[in-house]
């Protein structure tokens, strides 16, 4: 009964009110305080996490394209490879790149087993580092059918390089741009191969990459098998004009 209680009196009646009401919403209050506080931590937890999926999509994209380049780069490595087996008319220790050496049993490469050297610009010597492997050396000359005869004097072995005919220099300039086609196919596969990998990147499910991002990076691919392509024309071309010289 707060009839005749003094300004004092219903200052104090005020103030137990609201100490009570702190009492009985304070935990509620606190309980919401508590759960905004998760909710927030959540959100930010996964603003992180589809941050961290964003950069790894980036990242897979970027490791697709730098895996491509680096497949088209050793494609390319292989045809000059190839490129410099093709005889010229001129001695070079790189016409027996791809002989092959049945040594004890184990096909060897001849550069590992011998030093191949260009005494003149019509002559090879091949000079087995084991000097008991000589014969199998020579034996391995004469099945490349290289179009050389191996003159074995007991020590090393001789090459000497013919003259080049017109059909003969027609028909390796063929060999060369065979070589280049075989190479824009193995280019043209890997683009395949990227392109796949992208379009599955973007199609997964929560996938940050966005179809103007799949564009971009399928664009990109198709920049670098350009680029390379037109390396290998140029490399082609400038064997054949090597070939063709007399």
């Amino acid at each position: 009964n707060l009839v005749g209680v003094g300004t004092r009196g219903m200052a104090l009646c005020a103030l137990l009110l609201s100490q009570a009401a702190v009492a009985f919403h304070g935990p509620r209050l606190g309980l919401a305080h508590d759960a905004r506080c998760a909710h927030s931590a959540f959100l930010r937890r996964e603003t992180h996490v589809a941050t961290v999926c964003a950069a790894r999509m980036a990242a897979g994209v970027d490791d697709i394209q730098l895996d491509a380049e680096e497949r088209m780069g050793k494609s390319l490595q292989s045809l000059s490879s190839s490129l410099m087996t093709i005889r010229t008319g001129r001695a070079s220790p790189a016409m027996l790149d791809k002989v092959i050496v049945d040594y004890y049993g184990a096909p060897t490469a001849l550069n590992q087993l011998a030093s191949v050297s260009t005494p003149t610009a019509q002559q090879l010597v091949v000079e087995p580092y084991d000097k008991s492997a000589l014969k199998d050396v020579e034996r391995a000359l004469i099945d490349a059918e290289l179009g050389m005869t191996p003159n074995n004097d007991g020590s090393v072995i001789r090459l000497n390089v013919p003259d080049l005919t017109e059909e003969r220099r027609k028909e390796f300039a063929k060999q060369a741009k065979a070589f280049g086609e075989e190479t824009k196919v193995a280019l043209r596969n890997i683009r395949r191969d990227a392109i796949d990998s992208i379009k599955k990147l973007e199609k997964a499910e929560d996938s940050p990459l966005s179809k103007d991002g799949s564009a971009g990076a399928q664009s990109d691919v198709d920049d670098a098998v350009k680029k390379f392509t037109k390396q290998v024309d140029e490399a082609v071309t400038a064997k054949e004009k090597e070939i063709m010289k007399v």
